[in-house]
């Protein structure tokens, strides 16, 4: 039981800290962008992968060492449907992550440039989209947690 509540903990706090650095980055995104916003994204960007790692990481122990075991979760469709959402969420993050790799770098190679305001439009709505999926995560949890779907 200890061990399921400390899972529990882990997993949870690791989700908080992902939704929090998203946040930072969709905040971010909407003010100005110099060389050392840019530099400051690209760290919170390494957080925000951190983060998802834990996250996957300790759902993972949760899965194997949880109290319900790997069968309760395995023959549950929200369980699907949740881990699709989140690799959904990754698999988006990837584009921002570049961009804002390449800003840096275009800083670093001329300090005059700017972020095009057509970039960071796109990027607003790649993250707009993370930010809608990652949030109906949280419904599938509740409804798998539950029993139901099964």
């Amino acid at each position: 039981m200890w061990t399921d509540a400390l899972l529990a903990y882990l997993h949870f706090t690791a989700i908080f800290f992902l939704v929090g650095f998203l946040a930072v980055e969709f905040a971010m995104i909407r003010g100005p962008l110099d060389v050392s916003s840019v530099r400051r994204l690209t760290k919170i960007d390494v957080a925000y992968f951190v983060s998802a790692m834990a996250v996957l990481v300790t759902g993972g122990m949760r899965l194997v060492w949880g109290a319900k075991g790997p069968d309760f979760y395995f023959n549950h469709w929200p369980f699907y449907v949740k881990f699709g959402l989140f690799l959904a969420v990754g698999v988006i993050s990837i584009q921002p992550t570049l961009t804002f790799i390449r800003w840096k770098r275009s800083f670093e190679h001329d300090t005059g440039w700017s972020v095009p305001d057509a970039e960071r439009a796109r990027v607003r709505r790649l993250m707009l989209a993370q930010v809608h999926l990652a949030a109906m995560i949280p419904v599938f949890a509740v409804v798998m947690s539950r029993g139901l779907g099964s």
